[in-house]
């Protein structure tokens, strides 16, 4: 079981009111509707986080290394720059 709790809310009516109208337009509850989008924003923060601590961790040198690393076998089938795209 979900254990919730309440919190009271002051939106802008302006934001209220866009808030009502997309959940209208969803089929869902304004609770629910702020709900999910204090969601998807604590996911994207964490995301971000994530990323930048994984950033920080990197070894650029490493990376240059296996980049600058020259293949001796020309392209399989199938590896070929699609038409249209830059060949780079």
């Amino acid at each position: 079981m979900t254990i919730t709790s309440n919190y009271a809310l002051r939106l802008q009516k302006s934001l209220l009111d866009e808030v009502k109208r997309i959940a209208t337009e969803e089929g869902t509850t304004i609770n629910q509707f702020i709900n999910v989008a204090v969601a998807e924003k604590a996911a994207a923060l964490r995301t971000e986080a994530y990323f930048r601590e994984r950033a920080q961790r990197a070894d650029l040198a490493e990376f240059d290394r296996i980049l600058g690393k020259s293949g001796s076998e020309p392209p399989h089938a199938g590896d070929e720059v699609p038409e249209g795209l830059p060949n780079r």
